[in-house]
């Protein structure tokens, strides 16, 4: 007969399936990208370009553009998710006082009052303080329950299942970046090899390796046309400081719901994920204004709330209204 220890012993193999095929996107991207080294360094570059300046520079520029992706990538996935602070943690007396509420109304009186202390300024449909039930917490503004991350996220973009991570606060530059030199990455790739798939249509390459300088272009070129979009829209956003989750719901303030309610401006936008220093823009370094709590708003839905020392650099200067 099973026992309790043979029942948690099976739920936890259960658990480590479930982490290690939660991998297996990664695994592909790698696998990819691994095969296009070895099919544009090796059989492109070193078996099949004659000219000795050619190879150089292919291989100078096509290292960098693969040294970036890959750091790009690593951050965005190794990045450990921006978590709730333990202030925004209700206490057991007031979670027990939320299940026990008869109301609504009691309810939004109870999560008023914990949260008068609080940074909040965002707002269910229904004008009440945002709560999860799940993570027993007061969510910040921007902040949303990631259900395969099984908690609270700050400034939660969406969850990638090919970075095995949530896209946030904490690695949003990341994944930008990810995305861009992932784009230059396949398009350096498809032109620099497109000379040379139109050899191999003419008859002009010999030999198993012209096969990999075939695949090389197409596989390049496809992930080049589905990054495009996805770029873009990311570029869109950031401009108008919005979240995917932001985009397709627009958040809600006290005032009522505004999809332009943290917009500043393009380019203070952009400093915002980017950071002030020039330096570091197109680095996968974290730059990022803020703790990803706290975040500037236009003057309409401002309070009289101060934001603290530890939050975003105050601009009060570039508050204002569209």
């Amino acid at each position: 007969m099973p026992t309790n220890s043979d029942f948690r012993n099976s739920s936890g193999s259960c658990r480590l399936c479930i982490k290690a095929v939660k991998w297996v996107p990664v695994l592909i991207i790698v696998t990819v990208v691994g095969w296009s080294y070895y099919a544009y360094v090796v059989q492109l570059c070193w078996f099949t370009v004659t000219s000795p300046f050619e190879r150089v520079y292919y291989l100078l520029c096509y290292h960098v553009f693969f040294v970036m992706f890959l750091w790009a990538y690593y951050q965005t996935i190794f990045t450990p998710i921006g978590s709730v602070p333990k202030k925004f943690k209700l206490s057991p007396i007031d979670i027990d006082k939320i299940k026990r509420a008869d109301s609504e109304e009691s309810q939004k009186m109870i999560l008023e009052r914990c949260a008068q202390n609080l940074p909040v300024s965002n707002r269910t449909v229904s004008g009440v303080i945002r709560y999860c039930d799940k993570c027993c917490v007061i969510k910040p503004d921007r902040a949303h329950h990631c259900s395969v991350c099984g908690e609270c996220v700050l400034k939660m973009d969406h969850h990638c299942p090919w970075v095995n991570n949530c896209v946030s606060f904490t690695n949003y530059k990341f994944f930008i970046l990810f995305l861009a030199y992932a784009l230059l990455y396949c398009i350096f790739i498809t032109l620099t090899s497109l000379r040379y798939f139109i050899m191999f249509w003419k008859g002009e390459l010999i030999g198993m390796g012209r096969f990999h300088i075939l695949f090389l272009f197409f596989i390049a070129a496809m992930f080049a046309i589905s990054l495009v979009s996805l770029f873009i829209y990311h570029c869109y956003l950031v401009m108008r400081n919005l979240s995917t989750l932001e985009a397709f719901r627009a958040p809600i303030f006290r005032t009522g719901e505004d999809k332009n309610g943290f917009n500043l401006g393009r380019y203070n936008n952009f400093q915002e994920v980017f950071g002030d220093n020039r330096t570091y823009w197109f680095l996968p370094i974290f730059t990022s204004f803020g703790d990803g709590v706290v975040y500037p708003v236009r003057s309409l839905h401002q309070s009289t709330q101060q934001y603290d020392s530890a939050g975003v650099t105050q601009r009060k200067n570039e508050f204002f209204d569209d």
